[in-house]
């Protein structure tokens, strides 16, 4: 298993970590089979998206604030981040990439993204492989 190092300079952030993903995948040494991608936070995301126009991700990242605002006043969760584990729970903890040949199998816009929803925090993203 890889762990990588995500540190977010926001209170919410989608971050590409497609490169560093592709550089644990190397160290893996995986060549056909899967690779899980997972985040150990409840505040926090992952998801694939198009990653080549970056306003995709800023829309994404509205439509997530305007279907889960952050001034509710049914929550009850007392530190006061109710809408970051709402938000994590949209976007889901974990992602499955297919590896071909040692690459990943994205299609041609798609990117991996960090979602960050209750930052900026150092966060930790494990890769782990798994072989057909």
């Amino acid at each position: 298993m890889e762990t990588l190092q995500v540190r977010s300079q926001e209170r919410e952030q989608f971050i590409d970590i497609t490169e560093e993903v592709r550089r644990a995948l190397k160290r893996l040494g995986l060549k056909q089979g899967a690779l899980l991608i997972f985040v150990p936070h409840t505040t926090a995301g992952i998801v694939v998206n198009e990653g080549a126009d970056p306003s995709v991700a800023h829309d994404v990242q509205a439509d997530l604030q305007r279907l889960v605002p952050w001034d509710q006043p049914y929550y009850r969760h007392g530190e006061g981040n109710s809408p970051s584990h709402s938000r994590a729970s949209l976007v889901g903890s974990h992602q499955w990439i297919v590896v071909e040949s040692g690459e990943l199998q994205l299609g041609t816009w798609q990117a991996i993204f960090f979602c960050e929803f209750d930052g900026p925090r150092n966060r930790r993203v494990f890769v782990q492989g798994l072989a057909a």
